[in-house]
């Protein structure tokens, strides 16, 4: 297992077949060339390993496999993503990274006795918060007490009660945790954060990350819908407050937050990194299906029977769209009519079909409503079983290529390095040992 130190900049990164884990850490790898460490963090949800027939010790050994190949010597990680109580346990003796889902008990009335005691024991934070690098105070209000002990609490005691469970099983300081609050109605405004951290230190709960909600859409595969400036101030009162929280309350020192991105939220990235340098903040960034999205179109480039197997899950993902979509409303947006009909993208190129797919907003070609069917396809891709992992082993080349220059150009390096950051290094001329933390 890997050490229990996330660093200050980190992604998670989706891999739903198992098979990218070495084309990823590349994008590490290049990072660390470049002169900046991202610890990689493999995360994948018990519904993704449901719809697929996987077991999280895959992952896994994907995973060591890929650090044993590249001979990665920094620290990583196994994400148990999006768990709960009642589906933690076959993640107990692989992972080492626990993102605590309480989305079903945020709204749920806690006891009223346990509402008056934190109300009771941070009543003090009431008035005017001066944070650092953020230059209007933070009001804290007697109504956001309340709002946040009966919106929040309940869902603060499961998280709590979550993590016991784990800590026993695994022992203290063997993982992390994440606590994660962006699956709920409505955005939590700075002072909710703040209150929300200090009712997780009251619960015992030793958290590396805290996903918050952000204002604006974070649909899936697709890019940020909402006001970038609205976004970034956010951003920036959410890192000063969680600074605050980390003195105040007692947390671990390197709690940072984390970004539940949706994948490719490329017009926020030159805000998100812009807030970490004048915060000195660090971040972890969650992405999951731009993977799975770089795999098919790394096939369709192939062309021959991989091109025709795109166009079959495509086929296939079209007439069973409202099912596929289901589970997902809440984040795509999908213009029935801007999808082509199977008959017609049968006759597609391999370059109509990259155009198409590739998260590319200057490109004529780029088709936002097919990139988000297609992004909940992938169980369409488990139900043809080895015949889809057949075709991701005999294109390796070039879907990995796809993969590592996906993670690393459109991603890490906005995020991490900066918008205007080369890096010319050669793929193992120099080793990670040297990169600044």
């Amino acid at each position: 297992m890997a050490e229990t130190s996330l660093g200050r900049f980190s992604i998670g990164v989706g891999d739903r077949f198992a098979h990218q884990a070495r084309a990823q850490l590349r994008a590490c790898v290049q990072a660390a060339e470049a002169g900046v460490l991202v610890v990689p963090v493999w995360n994948k949800s018990n519904r993704e390993h449901t719809i697929i027939g996987s077991e999280p010790a895959q992952t896994r050994a994907a995973a060591d496999a890929a650090v044993q190949a590249l001979r990665w010597p920094q620290p990583y990680f196994c994400d148990a993503d999006h768990i709960n109580l009642n589906t933690v346990g076959r993640y107990l003796e692989p992972c080492d990274f626990f993102t605590v889902d309480v989305a079903d008990q945020i709204g749920v009335a806690a006891a009223q006795r346990e509402k008056e005691t934190f109300v009771r024991r941070h009543s003090g934070l009431v008035g005017s918060i001066d944070l650092h690098g953020v230059a209007e105070p933070l009001r804290v209000t007697r109504e956001d007490l309340e709002r946040v002990g009966q919106k929040y609490l309940a869902a603060v005691l499961r998280a709590g009660e979550t993590y016991r469970y784990i800590e026993q099983a695994k022992g203290r300081g063997t993982f992390l945790t994440e606590v994660s609050m962006d699956e709920t109605d409505a955005p939590q405004t700075p002072a909710e954060l703040l209150l929300i951290l200090a009712a997780l230190a009251d619960a015992g709960v030793p958290l590396a990350t805290i996903a918050p909600k952000f204002t604006g859409r974070f649909n899936k595969g697709v890019d940020y819908v909402g006001d970038v400036s609205v976004f970034a101030q956010e951003l920036e009162e959410d890192m000063a407050v969680v600074r605050y929280a980390v003195d105040a309350f007692g947390l671990p020192a390197e709690l940072k937050l984390s970004l539940h991105s949706g994948s490719d939220k490329f017009s926020i990235y030159g805000a998100v990194h812009s807030a970490m340098m004048k915060m000195n903040a660090g971040l972890h960034l969650k992405t999951a299906g731009t993977t799975w999205l770089e795999e098919v179109i790394g096939l369709a480039e192939a062309g021959g029977e991989a091109l025709a197997l795109v166009k079959e899950i495509y086929t296939e993902a079209y007439a069973h769209r409202d099912e596929l979509c289901a589970p997902y409303i809440a984040v795509i947006d999908i213009e029935a009519a801007r999808l082509p009909r199977p008959g017609d993208a049968q006759r597609w190129t391999a370059e109509q079909w990259m155009g198409a797919l590739r998260h590319d907003l200057h490109s004529a070609a780029y088709n936002s409503s097919l990139r988000q069917l297609m992004h909940v396809a992938f169980k369409v891709a488990a139900k043809m079983g080895p015949r889809y992992i057949a075709a991701l082993e005999r294109h390796e080349d070039v879907v990995a290529e796809n993969v590592t220059r996906n993670l690393f150009d459109r991603h890490i390096r906005p995020v991490f390095l900066g918008a205007g950051a080369t890096s010319n290094v050669t793929f193992g001329a120099r080793t990670p040992e040297a990169v600044r933390h």
